[in-house]
């Protein structure tokens, strides 16, 4: 397994309350997220590499020591996450499965665990128990995602998407050039999922509930803050 964290943006959402990437929050012990995400991840013996762009410095500072392949995005303010996995290409190789995620999510263990077991092709973690209040949502359809995006309606809404997704080496190929196929075409300030919900009714996309375990997406200082309670706890 490896694992290709993405971290190149600035947060727009949160930029205004802290002034350094939000995955360098330290969450607990002086341990910034993305230094206790990797971590968690090297347990499970994942490679990890991580795309960087906006303060990139901060992340070599903060990684300093780990075993972690960077990747630079140097249009981080003009482009979006799928051209910071653009710049890691090459990487993908069909030799093994994939886990991608925002870098900016926390998640428990148990969660991990349960995305390593999954056999699919595509697997994305979503959380049934969230329609209400959230970022981005899926309708589904005995478990497979049909509709997707931020507008859609509460009664349009089956779960919420939590930000990390598993591509299975049998299809690493295919995403990989439908995703070189949407950069040439200039898409390439959409997010990488895109290149996943571009056929999803010809490679299906299942979903996986991560229920009942914490997760939690930094967008505003609030989500920060829920995971620091978290960890107190």
């Amino acid at each position: 397994m490896k694992a290709f964290l993405l971290a190149a943006g600035v947060g727009s959402r949160i930029s205004r309350e802290i002034s350094k990437p939000k995955s360098l929050l330290d969450i607990g012990d002086g341990t910034p997220l993305i230094r206790h995400t990797v971590a968690l991840l090297q347990q499970y013996k994942i490679e990890v590499s991580i795309v960087v762009g906006y303060q990139k410095h901060l992340f070599y500072e903060a990684l300093s020591g780990m075993n972690v392949t960077f990747y630079d995005n140097p249009f981080y303010r003009v482009s979006n996450s799928i051209a910071s996995l653009w710049f890691a290409k090459d990487a993908l190789i069909a030799d093994d499965d994939y886990l991608f995620a925002n870098a900016d999510v926390f998640f428990e263990k148990d969660i991990l665990e349960k995305i390593l077991q999954s056999s699919e092709d595509i697997t994305m973690l979503a959380d049934y128990r969230k329609i209400e209040e959230g970022d981005y949502f899926f309708h589904c359809e005995n478990g497979l995602v049909t509709k997707y995006g931020k507008d859609l309606t509460i009664p349009e809404r089956t779960c919420e998407y939590v930000g990390i997704a598993k591509v299975g080496k049998n299809y690493v190929e295919h995403f990989k050039e439908v995703m070189i196929r949407m950069i040439e075409q200039e898409d390439y300030k959409t997010w990488w999922e895109t290149v996943l919900y571009s056929h999803c009714e010809e490679f299906p996309i299942h979903t996986l509930d991560v229920a009942p375990y914490f997760w939690s997406e930094i967008d505003y200082i609030e989500d920060y803050e829920r995971i620091v309670e978290y960890i107190n706890k």
